[in-house]
């Protein structure tokens, strides 16, 4: 869609060059994919992140680190260690988003986890593996939050004005971790209803549960081993209230937590088997 109010597009080759003070009718672009998709009226001013040139990702022994400018396509094309079970969940992830192989190669990373949207399938990967992202601020500031607690409901997280999200780190450990999902959709290759993955940790045995794309926000319980059914039924009740369930043209609330209790059953029968 062409943003016909739009007359300049800004291309920083650092931060500090970007326009500040930041202003309502200025808006970071990375992808576009979502940007372009529908009227942004309100804006005059593209700042093109692009143009920062920062690195795809870096892989070494502490984990994977993927800059937020990371293209879908570029994440699912990596190789990564054969002994990280859980990289079997990237693919997985790319391939729950609604977009074909030319939005693969435009939405970044970054993008779909600032859109905040619930189905945000770059949200999924990086809470599920407890991902933590890196923000920079223009005056140089720099500070680390969890992308569980950067979303902080839909369409809304923790980013300040004059902040972007430079990249998100997934530690070693937490790609060695046993998983397993589920995931029902509007289509066979729709948007994503009720989207949930189990882990447990080799190590210490933690398991956690990872809710996305069924409420406003990431939710996560963690147990210190796996619990039976019952306490994690009994958990869900009291940790996710019913007015957390999201409700939208596509299903209701009360279909998304029925959904949720009928998969979190069998992620934990299917992990408790296959020890």
């Amino acid at each position: 869609m062409d943003l016909n109010t739009v007359s300049r597009v800004v291309q920083p080759r650092t931060l500090a060059e970007a326009p500040f003070p930041w202003s309502s009718d200025m808006a970071w672009l990375a992808g576009g994919t979502w940007l372009f998709s529908e009227p942004q009226s309100h804006l005059t001013t593209l700042v093109d992140l692009r143009s920062l040139n920062w690195p795809d990702y870096e892989l070494n022994e502490s984990g994977l680190t993927i800059g937020a400018t990371c293209a879908i396509a570029t994440l699912a094309g990596m190789s990564l260690p054969t002994h990280w079970s859980a990289a079997e969940l990237v693919p997985v992830c790319c391939q729950a988003l609604l977009a074909s192989f030319k939005i693969w190669n435009e939405a970044t990373v970054g993008g779909n986890i600032c859109c905040g949207l619930p189905a945000g399938s770059m949200i999924t990967l990086s809470v599920a593996l407890d991902g933590v992202g890196t923000l920079w601020g223009h005056g140089g500031q720099r500070r680390q939050v969890a992308i569980a607690d950067f979303i902080t409901g839909e369409g809304q997280k923790d980013l300040h004005p004059d902040e972007v999200l430079r990249s998100i780190h997934i530690s070693a450990s937490a790609w060695q971790r046993r998983y397993t999902y589920r995931r029902c959709a509007s289509g066979e290759q729709g948007r994503s209803m009720v989207f949930l993955v189990g882990t447990v940790d080799p190590t210490t045995d933690e398991f956690v549960l990872t809710l996305t794309a069924a409420t406003q926000h990431p939710m996560q319980l963690r147990f210190p081993s796996l619990p039976s059914w019952s306490t994690v039924h009994k958990a869900l009740d009291e940790q996710i209230p019913f007015t957390l369930y999201l409700e939208d043209a596509y299903r209701c609330a009360t279909y998304r937590q029925h959904m949720t209790y009928y998969f979190a059953e069998q992620i934990l029968a299917e992990l408790a088997a296959d020890p």
